[in-house]
């Protein structure tokens, strides 16, 4: 008998299945208590919302898009630097590992207004808040993949007399990948909240944060929950797509997980 979520269509069954009954419980909700529709909207309501202007709405979903890609490609390169330099040398790690666990800890809301201060208005800061908020998770997985290399493997390079670039590319680099990933896709989702969070304190006039300001503000409700679906809707494509390209780089990790 062959168990459910290990045929070829459960895995595809299965999302759509639970999507569904998440919004057969909301129209359930909104059947049943008939709440006003600037409290809770009925799917139908938020679709025809989206279908009014979804010029506007795919638009302003493109500029919070590229505030995501943005910072998350920058943390990405610069927490792979530091992550090699904590690993690289025992001095670097005991002087940045506690400066990185300080600075995580500072809450993010209320460095994005001081970004605007310094920065002023515009796509940097948004940027950058979604930098720091992708950041320390990057390191972390980073670091954690490099340092996880296999003593062995180090003495076997040195043994045959490897250049440390090479070494550096051959071994501790592909088996750092799959912890790498591991930190990738929590941080592409969380670049999606970075991305928000700025565009509530930015000052911005564009972007699915802003957007979700006026429409609550407005007590246009449905208008508001089109930019949370399409903020969800980019938060899975973007955390697929990165377990894509991590399918497609490191395919040996996939198959050891499905066998296991």
């Amino acid at each position: 008998m062959r168990r459910i979520g290990h045929g070829r269509v459960s895995p595809a069954i299965l999302p759509v299945v639970g999507l569904a009954s998440l919004l057969g419980i909301w129209w359930g909700i909104v059947v049943a208590f008939d709440p006003s529709s600037v409290i809770l909207p009925s799917p139908p309501e938020v679709v025809r919302s989206f279908l009014a202007q979804p010029g506007i709405m795919l638009g302003h979903a493109g500029h919070t898009l590229v505030e995501t890609l943005l910072g998350f490609a920058l943390a990405t390169v610069i927490g792979w630097l530091v992550a090699t330099a904590l690993t690289a040398s025992r001095i670097a790690n005991r002087t940045l590992y506690p400066l990185l666990v300080a600075l995580n800890a500072v809450p993010k809301v209320a460095v994005a207004p001081l970004l605007v201060l310094w920065l002023g208005f515009g796509l940097l800061p948004k940027v950058l808040l979604v930098f720091t908020i992708c950041f320390f998770p990057v390191v972390i997985s980073a670091a954690t993949g490099l340092a996880a290399t296999p003593p062995e493997f180090v003495e076997l390079a040195r043994s045959l007399e490897a250049r440390p670039w090479k070494a550096y590319l051959k071994i501790r680099l592909p088996g750092a990948l799959p912890q790498l990933f591991i930190g990738l896709k929590v941080a592409i989702t969380l670049a999606v909240i970075g991305a928000v969070v700025a565009e509530f304190q930015g000052g911005t006039d564009a972007g699915l944060g802003y957007l979700t300001i006026v429409y609550s503000g407005q007590g246009l409700a449905a208008g508001a929950f089109v930019a949370i679906v399409l903020l969800a809707v980019m938060s899975v494509g973007l955390f697929y797509l990165v377990a894509v390209v991590e399918r497609l780089l490191i395919p040996w990790a996939g198959a050891m997980h499905n066998r296991n």
